[in-house]
């Protein structure tokens, strides 16, 4: 929106400093900070005043949290959520197309998510909608944004799958290219919700996912930094960079009071609005292979997940103590703040993994 101030520059004034993409990515995320830091407490108090019992706990989880975490109040995504819009709307080219896809997909699932968590929250009960209605919706929502990201991209890349590191490797899926961006946005809403189990433990990593996602929409997005690179060029993505500091800034405010103990958890509001918006983020740069680097910890998760309801069907038996993964290590004995830290590091790392695809060619 503040972009717009740029037409009463003449090139020598502060306005002209809005032009750049990079000054108004740390805009928005000082403003989704500051956000997050004036509007958490009275946020939390108000959930804690509508959520009588917070959010329930599953018997079948790990019997500590039932002890730890009974009374803790959900839906603290809406912080996350509130400071990325605002931060977004301030600061964002708002007649970039990019822009509205994530938006529209992270503010799609964060509806699903309040809608689980407020079902979730009102009958006192583990189970909200209905994971048939949830997974339906998501995918009408991430076909939307498949189809209307592959108009967007250039003619040569439009439809097509484009392979890390193989720089002239491109998959022409035709209108399949549709329901492959169903699956990587589903797919990350999910892994991310799946991940979401102990404190601090999504945030964090989809905040250095979001990172390394706003690098990648910044050089594919110019046209410079993408013929040094030898990447395909998607003109437009660079203000996606600003969508991602918003996110980082509102997030580091959530973990200010989600650091254990939590005092509110993110909810499936937070954990598939953030996931989707992940994976819409990898579909508009034409870097979904990457999201699988840079999301590892997230794929570790729905796998683990995945690996242990299917040989369970089969012999009887299960792979882990329990899954997710993150329970199977806390069955095993490990402090939750080890678990969280742990798998922080393996984020960064990751994260750094897929950045460097940008440059091996």
């Amino acid at each position: 929106m503040l972009y717009w101030l740029t037409e009463f520059s003449d090139g020598g004034d502060v306005f002209n400093l809005f032009r750049y993409i990079t000054f108004r990515a740390g805009a928005a995320f000082f403003t989704a900070l500051i956000f997050g830091f004036i509007f958490g407490r009275p946020l939390i108090n108000l959930l804690r005043k509508r959520q009588k019992h917070g959010q329930p706990i599953r018997d079948d989880g790990p019997q500590s949290h039932i002890t730890t975490k009974a009374g803790t109040p959900t839906m603290g995504g809406l912080l996350i959520l509130s400071a990325l819009l605002v931060s977004t709307l301030l600061w964002a080219r708002l007649d970039n197309a990019y822009v509205w896809i994530v938006l529209f997909v992270t503010a799609g699932f964060g509806l699903i998510g309040f809608a689980d968590d407020y079902a979730k929250v009102t009958k006192n009960t583990h189970k909200g909608v209905s994971g048939k209605v949830r997974f339906g919706i998501g995918l009408a929502i991430a076909a939307i944004a498949g189809y209307w990201a592959a108009t967007l991209h250039p003619d040569d890349l439009s439809w097509r799958l484009a392979v890390p590191v193989f720089k002239d490797v491109l998959l022409n899926l035709g209108i399949l290219f549709v329901p492959f961006a169903m699956l990587v946005i589903v797919g990350a809403a999910n892994a991310v919700n799946l991940t979401d189990g102990l404190d601090g433990l999504a945030i964090m990593p989809v905040m250095i996912a979001a990172g390394a996602l706003g690098v990648i929409a910044y050089a594919v997005g110019r046209v410079d930094f993408s013929e040094y690179l030898e990447v395909h060029y998607v003109p437009g993505t660079g203000e996606i960079l600003v969508f991602t500091a918003g996110l980082i800034g509102g997030g580091l405010g959530f973990l200010w009071y989600n650091a254990p103990p939590a005092a509110v958890f993110m909810g499936d509001t937070g954990s598939l609005a953030l996931g989707g918006a992940l994976g819409a983020i990898a579909v508009a740069t034409k870097h979904e292979i990457v999201l699988a680097i840079v999301g590892g910890l997230f794929v570790v998760e729905a796998l683990s997940v995945i690996i242990q309801v299917a040989y369970f069907k089969r012999t009887g038996k299960r792979v882990f103590l329990m899954a997710p993964i993150h329970h199977h290590f806390e069955k095993q004995g490990w402090a939750e703040p080890q678990i969280v830290i742990r798998f922080w590091i393996i984020s960064l790392i990751l994260a750094l993994i897929g950045l460097a695809t940008l440059k091996v060619r």
